[in-house]
């Protein structure tokens, strides 16, 4: 079996009157780039890279830089292809789109890999720990009007008990765009509605300096916050460390890092209670490994961060399904000590049209799929629908 063709695919979804906020920006439109690399036999693979940026970057990576050193290649030695990959990109790439490129490539080739011996991706990686996974539902954006503060608590009610509905169990819920003060007003809000046995979480995706994020984090505890996400800027180590040391709420971060040494510099720094490597982002499966890995030496819990097209959603399941519990107990429970899946909850057709089978919820967890490879089969209309 060897490599015949890499083909890169732009998606873009324009999202019209529903844009939303984080604390950084608007979201007007949903876009994921996706690799479709098919072999000589047949066989194909769906890998995807980068998750809020251009996809421009990823794919001039892949399309000019990668794909021509890969054509001829074995599919089935992704670690092999990693390592030679990184080392070759070494002095120009260690980060951003060469990785999230090598983050493409790699979940396709374990893709292959998985369909090439008809095994799921982590029967690969050496077995499950669960056949399902807890989710917990992001949403609580920001709307375009989101300084009609009254309109905003009002629409927050009815968007939080719909997730309670659902059946979830858990709630991301975004900060950062308003003051401390209108935060907590929308948080408190959002904790009555869902009431005291639904877990909540909070991204602030890092909007405050360190010390407004300490100050946020003790406004916070009484609501019973389980993880603060994202509290201030990537770059910004010294900060994470205050805010881990000073508020109260375990702190979160990772999914703007690269590879194994972006993430060493984050845990062995102190800087978060738990890892959010981004499969699509860090470099894929063969990344994750290394990650994980090294959160656990350093007693760091691992919780994937989660965002893109249906591929991200099922890539992150066949990662998740492989991270036993930490610390083990004969009872984990989610984000106590078993991880979670991030289950976006806005408008995304790329994520809710393009498997032929969606992942859905069911009593609270995803199931993780059984098929070879990912465990998806990928509508190619859909594709090329929304290609840009």
């Amino acid at each position: 079996m060897k490599i015949a063709s890499i083909t890169s695919h732009r998606l873009r979804v324009p999202l019209g009157d529903k844009t939303f906020y984080s604390s950084q920006a608007a979201f007007p439109e949903r876009n994921s780039y996706l690799v479709r690399i098919e072999t000589d036999d047949g066989t194909v693979g769906w890998g995807e890279g980068g998750q809020y940026g251009p996809a421009e970057p990823v794919a001039a990576c892949v399309d000019s830089v990668i794909a021509p050193r890969l054509i001829g290649r074995d599919p089935t030695e992704p670690v092999r292809i990693w390592e030679e990959l990184y080392a070759f990109s070494r002095d120009f790439g260690q980060r951003g789109p060469y990785i999230e490129a090598m983050s493409a490539i790699d979940i396709a080739l374990w893709d292959i890999s998985g369909k090439a011996v008809g095994l799921p991706i982590w029967k690969l990686l050496g077995g499950r720990f669960r056949d399902r996974i807890a989710a917990y539902a992001t949403g609580c954006y920001y709307p375009p009007d989101f300084d009609d503060l009254p309109k905003l608590l009002r629409a927050l009610e009815v968007e939080a008990a719909s997730y309670v509905d659902s059946g979830f169990g858990l709630l991301k819920v975004k900060i950062g765009l308003l003051s401390p003060k209108q935060d907590i007003e929308r948080l408190s809000v959002i904790r009555e509605t869902i009431g005291p046995d639904i877990g909540l979480l909070v991204d602030a995706n890092h909007g405050y300096n360190a010390g407004t994020a300490v100050r946020m984090g003790h406004l916070m505890e009484p609501l019973d916050v389980r993880f603060f996400e994202e509290p201030v800027p990537p770059e910004d180590r010294d900060g994470y460390r205050k805010v881990r040391a000073e508020n109260p709420i375990p702190v979160a971060g990772g999914e703007c890092d690269f590879t194994r040494y972006g993430f060493r510099d984050l845990i062995a720094g102190g800087c978060v209670d738990i890892a959010q490597p981004d499969l699509a982002v860090c470099g894929g499966f063969t990344a994750m490994t290394h990650i994980l890995a090294l959160a656990n030496s350093f007693g760091v819990a691992t919780v994937p961060h989660v965002w893109g097209s249906g591929i991200a959603v099922a890539a992150a399941l066949q990662a998740i399904a492989v991270i036993p519990a930490f610390p083990h107990t004969a009872n984990a429970l989610p984000l106590f000590n078993a991880p979670v899946i991030e289950f976006d909850r806005k408008h995304n057709p790329l994520r809710d049209d393009l498997l032929e089978a969606p992942l859905t919820l069911e009593d609270g967890a995803i199931l993780i799929p059984d098929g070879p490879g990912l465990g998806v089969n990928i509508r190619d209309e859909i594709v090329a629908q929304y290609s840009s």
